[in-house]
């Protein structure tokens, strides 16, 4: 007997030609701007399409409960109400407003929502107290491992809470016009249910899905994206000195390997969590931190920018009290809309599917030195990057370097040849294209 072998992908969501080279750019509404509110982000949404981004994530816009509450604001991810808007942001016109501004700039919104759990004073706790999860003791579950002490957590086994989530998520959708969602914590929710709301949602409108979670498996029939939580792990060890280069070469060939190159991932250096929690992005990556913003913008997946880091991101936002960003003109501003115009300017940066996967130029100093090339038949890429806090002269093995090459800022084009040799700083990088 003969049987089909006829390869046939699991992965089935199809990613819109409009995120070919598209960048991600997370707003907290309530520190985005000293007014705080809906309005102070439609103000500067210019400032962010200027960026290069595409994509705005919003985070969550929901009344926050009150029993339990954490600081005096509380967190925007213990939701009182799913159906309903922060007073403290504005209200239904002001958000309406806000994105038809951003879809008039061809910005696309998606709404960070909430899932897993609500706030001990949801009206859903009185009216279905079967949807929450329960513990030995029989009550109510705030996460057990975590100090989530401000939620309580759902139980989905239950086939009404499904279709109310998927209800309430429809309704953004169908009166905002929202353009999908970034899915809180999205591991902890069956996978079956994602792939129940793609199919709702897209019968809307095509959604664009985030995923607050590392799997392989979300994209099937459900995520665009996921987030790059050990490209990000591996970064930060690596800027403080506690692995090795090869740890990141293991990242790269396992997201080769094992993951579809139809996945997006989200490379970053920062967002909420990590500001608020871990430090700046200065803090968090040093002298390391513009070679790793030129990795998460040129190396495969889809960079995030966490609202202030262009500003330089000076200090920990609060997550809950009022605590505005500091906004000015900063060096890593510049870096990013640099970064990001060259992405946009070459096919093979493209995200996914639609650009070049990396592929590793050996070098003399492979403890120290990570470089490769991303190319299609006619051009490329080169970049350099010396992970270390030692100056190192490198040499490159093989021939994908070799050609004529510019220089990605500087007026300075160079013959690279079989034994040409590099100078770099401590951290430097080199970016040089076709």
């Amino acid at each position: 007997m003969e049987f089909d072998v006829t390869p046939r992908s699991l992965y089935r969501v199809k990613q819109p030609s409009w995120s070919s080279h598209a960048v991600i750019y997370q707003v907290n509404t309530r520190q985005f701007s000293a007014k705080g509110t809906f309005v102070g982000v439609t103000e500067r949404l210019e400032h962010i399409k200027a960026l290069g981004a595409d994509i705005i994530w919003l985070m969550p816009i929901h009344p926050i409960g009150q029993k339990n509450r954490k600081g005096e604001l509380g967190s925007p991810y213990a939701v009182r109400d799913f159906l309903a808007i922060n007073p403290e942001f504005g209200n239904k016109e002001d958000l309406k407003q806000l994105v038809a501004k951003a879809h008039s700039l061809d910005l696309k919104v998606i709404l960070d929502w909430v899932p897993n759990h609500s706030a001990w004073d949801n009206p859903l706790v009185d009216s279905h107290p079967h949807w929450y999860a329960k513990d030995y003791k029989g009550d109510f579950r705030p996460s057990p491992w975590w100090d989530w002490s401000d939620i309580i957590e759902f139980d989905y086994a239950q086939p009404d809470l499904r279709n109310y989530m998927i209800k309430a998520m429809r309704y953004w959708v169908e009166e905002f016009d929202f353009d999908g969602f970034r899915c809180d914590v999205a591991g902890y929710i069956p996978n079956d249910f994602w792939q129940q709301a793609r199919h709702a949602l897209d019968s809307v409108k095509p959604v664009f899905l985030l995923a607050e979670w590392e799997n392989r498996d979300l994209h099937e029939n459900a995520f665009n994206m996921t987030y790059a939580w050990s490209w990000n792990e591996t970064l930060h060890e690596l800027a403080h000195g506690r692995c090795s280069l090869d740890r990141l070469r293991k990242y790269y060939s396992w997201n080769e390997r094992a993951w579809p190159q139809s996945a997006y991932r989200m490379t970053f250096v920062s967002n909420h969590d990590k500001n608020a929690w871990d430090g700046t992005q200065r803090e968090q990556f040093g002298a390391a931190l513009e070679a790793c913003i030129v990795l998460s913008v040129i190396g495969e997946g889809m960079p995030l920018i966490h609202n202030g880091q262009e500003a330089g991101e000076s200090k920990r936002l609060a997550f809950f009290e009022k605590d505005p960003i500091e906004w000015k003109e900063h060096p890593i501003g510049d870096l990013y809309k640099s970064l990001i115009k060259l992405k946009k300017s070459k096919s093979y940066l493209g995200n996914g599917e639609f650009g070049e996967r990396m592929i590793q130029v050996p070098n003399s100093c492979m403890e120290q030195v990570f470089s490769f090339v991303r190319m299609n038949q006619d051009d490329k890429v080169f970049v350099v990057i010396n992970f270390s806090d030692r100056p190192v002269t490198v040499n490159f093995i093989e021939s994908l370097h070799v050609g004529t090459l510019q220089h990605w800022e500087r007026n300075e084009s160079m013959e690279f040849s079989s034994d040409t040799s590099l100078t770099l700083k401590p951290w430097q990088f080199e970016i040089w294209h076709t």
